[in-house]
């Protein structure tokens, strides 16, 4: 019986056991981002010991790269020009890569990160964004600063923004960073439970609430009226995390900030359709949605408040399949 979530014009088909690894390969590791190419060839961005995997829209293994390079992975920005940028928290950089691996461009100094929440780049960075020209790269700098960084592709940094704190233009983890077609610049400002919205330059404009713990924000491409797709992390707390309703799921918006729809179920869960902890999003030419989640990470401090074992079979990578 197939699994169905959402309603209306927003259904989507579970892709149970998508992802076909080679025999004797196996994540057993966060996917902590997704990206699409051109091709709807599939980047998933993972904490195991061949960082990326790519696959095709159909499931099967491609190709493995990164071995060796990445310390602990963290986002994935698709460029127009067929290539990849790449975060990594655990080493505090940025890495512009082709899409077999080459390193391009790395910002930021491997292993030295800034002190901790001084809004200098980087301390433990989270996610890149390039504005629609592609003249201008954001840098989203959130666990160990909360700010938000300008810099030119080739890696001159232009200017910085935000601070600790509850107020607009401040962050709690920037957590994810995107860029509309008119130059907008949405941040998931994670633990402040929105997304701001602010000009090329930092100025704010607006923020959306109604969401839990926003950490993957992915923009559809080719509309002037791009829709959002939000994967949110549920409680954490030992004292909540059965709170229904929070999430984790997978939420779409309107580019004013209006939610269309919800994935997903009311608890954190491991059959097919339900999540774990919805990290990073992509969405292919179709309108599948991919969703990487780092479910070891999450589903951990799950059995630690109960004093339980990780379950076999932990899935960290769905897909969901258009189909109204």
């Amino acid at each position: 019986m197939p699994v169905i979530l959402g309603t209306d014009g927003y259904r989507y088909e579970v892709a149970d056991n998508w992802a076909k690894l080679p025999r004797g390969m196996e994540f057993n590791a966060d996917v902590a981002a997704v990206g699409v190419d051109k091709n709807d060839n599939v980047y998933a961005f993972n904490r195991g010991k061949h960082p990326m995997c790519v696959f095709d829209r159909d499931g099967n293994f491609l190709r493995s790269w990164g071995e060796g390079i990445f310390v602990r992975p963290h986002g994935v920005h698709m460029a127009p020009d067929d290539t990849i940028w790449l975060t990594d928290d655990g080493d505090h950089t940025v890495r512009h890569c082709t899409l077999d691996g080459k390193v391009l461009l790395t910002i930021g100094i491997p292993g030295k990160p800034a002190p901790y929440m001084s809004g200098e780049p980087f301390h433990r960075c989270t996610h890149t964004a390039l504005s629609p020209q592609c003249d201008y790269l954001y840098i989203s700098d959130g666990y160990g600063n909360s700010r938000v960084h300008k810099y030119t592709p080739d890696g001159k940094r232009m200017t910085s923004w935000g601070e600790p704190g509850t107020d607009p233009g401040q962050f709690n983890i920037a957590h994810n960073i995107c860029c509309d077609p008119d130059g907008w610049v949405y941040v998931a400002d994670r633990e402040n439970h929105r997304v701001q919205v602010f000009d090329g330059n930092g100025k704010y404009e607006a923020q959306w609430n109604n969401m839990h713990r926003p950490s993957g924000l992915y923009m559809e491409s080719g509309t002037r009226t791009p829709r959002f797709f939000i994967g949110e992390i549920g409680p954490d707390m030992a004292v909540n995390i059965d709170l229904p309703n929070c999430g984790p799921r997978v939420s779409i918006y309107t580019s004013k900030g209006e939610l269309l729809a919800r994935l997903g179920h009311a608890h954190a869960g491991l059959d097919p359709g339900q999540f774990v902890s919805p990290h990073g999003l992509a969405v292919d030419s179709r309108g599948d949605i991919y969703v990487g989640e780092v479910s070891f990470t999450n589903w951990g401090r799950r059995v630690r408040a109960r004093g339980e074992q990780l379950p076999p079979g932990l899935r960290s990578l769905q897909k969901l399949v258009k189909v109204s």
